[in-house]
């Protein structure tokens, strides 16, 4: 049995309701288990294999990323004054040169940043499936790198001949779409706690599909006992194109084609109404907000705080690396907490509650129990952040809030399942620069042959 300690922690932020926070706190590690949190001297008396003595470091949960597009890093910074529609318009035909060894790569790259971040555990919604791209690129990246990972097979199916918004070259036969999910789910999902891999079932969006997809994807999912992930609600087109297509506003779609309930969250929901935000409250439907690339393509400030204050389920995402230009987990966790600010209430979003979300609301989404706070019996997922840095400086009072209101940092150590995959602020798992020089060349590949 493989033991780790992590001890004289300068603050421990367990995220759980009965121990939020600990001075010189500890955490024992038994096989990727969280065994014992507290004091040092509530630990087992046993020397760990590993001992990591963390005195100048804040720790906290892993962060829970639960959307992402990770194929879109080869593509940052293009599209730099599009809104959603004529944004996605102008990237499509790039993508559509896309190749298996890109998705592979682009999703390493992905992770590693999110990693650094202070992230553990990811979803990814891949909809996009030119030339040999497989969702197994991915899963291989997440499998190789070391990260929690929940593989959303995503689809379009619904060309601009049909009257969809994707060129009719990166749409696919809706047989096949159902086909390859089936086979990615029976081939990799894990149902069991701590699992490493899980398959969502997730067609792209209301414009990229056909009704019938939708609800042939949630009679699957539910066959299999898996989750169910789309876009939604995220801009005012898209609210138009939801009435003038269905004759419904996208809460109504949603419970029409059967995607409510608590196996079902949807990225975005800028535009839902206080109808359809009650609908989400009622039946347990989870959120992924993501403010960047909210502010980024110009979608708006999606209604959070009403959110949390109805019951909804509300997690935390990058949303795609294209539409962010970053994969800064912790990052996302600050901006939430701002962009609530916005409308003239200082107090709208707290420090913590944007940590909340980011770790036991995205957890909750996911439909995790063992993922999100630090207790016994949880998976051992948690990242340690020096506070004797510049940015903690004046911030030593409280590191727990330093972590959302000052400068966002990276780690200086990540453990995911027991596993150490970062040390002294490097990943262990891959060869950072050697990765970096791929992705960059491939990056160039895509963009100069579209």
């Amino acid at each position: 049995m493989v033991t780790l300690l992590a001890k004289n922690i300068h603050t421990l932020a367990t995220m759980d309701d009965s121990r939020p926070e600990i001075k010189n706190g500890a955490i024992f590690v038994r096989d990727g288990v969280i065994e014992a949190v507290g004091t040092l001297d509530e630990m087992p008396s046993q020397t760990a294999d590993e001992i990591f003595d963390l005195s100048r470091h804040v720790v906290i949960p892993g962060l829970i990323n639960t959307h992402h597009h990770m194929y879109q890093s080869l593509t940052r910074v293009l599209a730099q004054d599009n809104e959603l529609f004529g944004w996605l318009k102008t990237l499509y035909p790039i993508w559509a040169g896309l190749t298996g060894e890109m998705t592979y790569i682009s999703a390493k790259l992905a992770m590693a940043e999110l990693i650094l971040s202070g992230c553990t555990t990811s979803s990814d919604h891949l909809y996009i499936y030119p030339n040999d791209v497989t969702i197994d690129d991915e899963i291989r990246a997440a499998q190789e790198i070391g990260m929690r990972f929940h593989a959303a097979r995503g689809s379009m199916s619904l060309g601009e001949s049909k009257g969809g918004l994707p060129p009719d070259r990166v749409v696919e036969e809706e047989d096949v779409i159902l086909k390859d999910t089936q086979r990615a789910i029976e081939t990799y999902h894990d149902p069991e706690r701590y699992a490493m891999t899980r398959i969502v079932v997730a067609p792209c969006s209301p414009f990229s599909v056909t009704q019938e997809l939708m609800r042939d994807a949630a009679e699957l999912a539910r066959e299999y006992n898996v989750h169910l992930h789309t876009h939604l609600a995220e801009n005012d087109n898209d609210i138009i194109f939801s009435r003038e297509t269905f004759g419904q506003r996208p809460g109504e779609y949603a419970e029409d084609v059967g995607w409510i309930g608590d196996d079902v969250w949807h990225a975005h929901c800028v535009k839902l109404n206080d109808a359809e935000i009650g609908l989400f409250a009622r039946s347990g439907t989870g959120v992924c907000h993501c403010p960047v690339s909210n502010m980024r393509i110009s979608s708006g400030i999606a209604p959070i705080r009403k959110m949390l204050d109805t019951g909804v389920k509300v997690g935390l995402g990058v949303d795609g690396t294209a539409s962010n230009d970053g994969n800064h987990l912790l990052n996302e966790a600050r901006m939430a907490m701002l962009l609530q600010r916005v409308g003239g209430e200082p107090d709208a979003l707290s420090g913590r509650e944007a940590l909340s979300i980011a770790t036991r609301g995205s957890a909750s989404v996911l439909g995790r129990d063992d993922v999100g706070v630090l207790a016994t019996g949880m998976a051992a997922d948690f990242v340690a952040y020096r506070i004797d840095t510049i940015a903690f400086a004046g911030a030593q009072h409280d590191p727990v809030g330093g972590l959302v209101f000052c400068q966002s940092q990276n780690v200086d150590l990540s453990v995911i399942n027991g596993r150490v995959v970062v040390k002294d602020g490097v990943l262990q798992t891959v060869d950072l620069p050697v990765l970096i020089e791929q992705h960059n060349r491939l990056s160039k590949i895509l963009i100069d042959g579209a």
